[in-house]
């Protein structure tokens, strides 16, 4: 199996800090974010990773070279500009070939095993399988509903809604209706509810989004604390 990290994005919450350091290489306990990843990917098993990159991408490259000091092959996707996550998807498809990709946001840090996703096969009709967390402070409501058959369903008013992680395993087939360009997830993602493609699995492990200063430092004591 195959990987892709997503690391193309500007991180304009993370401001002034990502203004000369792309956000996957903000460092946790003097480790960049994107490396935890690849360490913990080459420890599951898969030895085949690409990078999508765009803002202050070259910082990216030169610190992650080749992946053969962690084991791992790292092939690039560049971008001239954020295609944002679909479109970043689609434009590095020829990389990842035609079987399940795991995908994981590159400004997220997460204990999940990964080679339980490297191991998980999809159901027949699943297009995509998503890691789902508990709902953070800054997103009390959730993201989504999971059925008891591990089914992703819309998120109805008043019900109690789950995080995605920003960790999931796709198809190409996922992709198949979008065309090149700028795209965000959540279209698709909702395409696949509707016809019932997508599933999901809860998971109760160390989760935090990096999308603020406080939260790189609330991310920093913890990980001090786990150490």
């Amino acid at each position: 199996m195959k990987a892709m990290i997503l690391a193309a994005g500007v991180g304009e919450r993370m401001r002034p800090l990502t203004d000369h350091t792309p956000k996957p290489l903000l460092r946790v306990s003097d480790t960049p974010l994107i490396e935890y990843h690849i360490r913990r990917l080459a420890s599951a098993g898969i030895s085949e990773i690409v990078i999508n990159v765009a803002h202050l991408g070259e910082q990216i490259m030169d610190y992650c070279s080749d992946g053969s000091r962690w084991g791992v092959t790292i092939m690039y996707s560049p971008e001239e500009s954020p295609l944002e996550t679909a479109g970043g998807i689609f434009n590095a498809l020829p990389l990842l070939g035609n079987m399940p990709f795991l995908v994981v946001n590159g400004d997220v840090w997460i204990d999940y095993p990964f080679e339980r996703l490297a191991q998980y096969r999809l159901r027949l009709e699943e297009v995509a399988h998503l890691v789902m967390v508990e709902n953070p402070p800054q997103h009390t409501f959730g993201d989504f509903q999971l059925d008891d058959e591990g089914w992703v369903r819309s998120l109805e008013p008043g019900a109690h809604g789950w995080t995605y992680a920003g960790l999931g395993l796709y198809t190409a087939t996922f992709f198949s209706a979008m065309s090149e360009g700028k795209m965000p997830l959540r279209p698709l993602l909702d395409a696949a509810i509707r016809t019932g493609q997508l599933g999901g699995e809860k998971y109760a492990g160390q989760w935090q989004d990096v999308g603020t200063p406080d939260r790189l430092q609330e991310l920093n004591d913890m990980v001090k604390a786990l150490t």
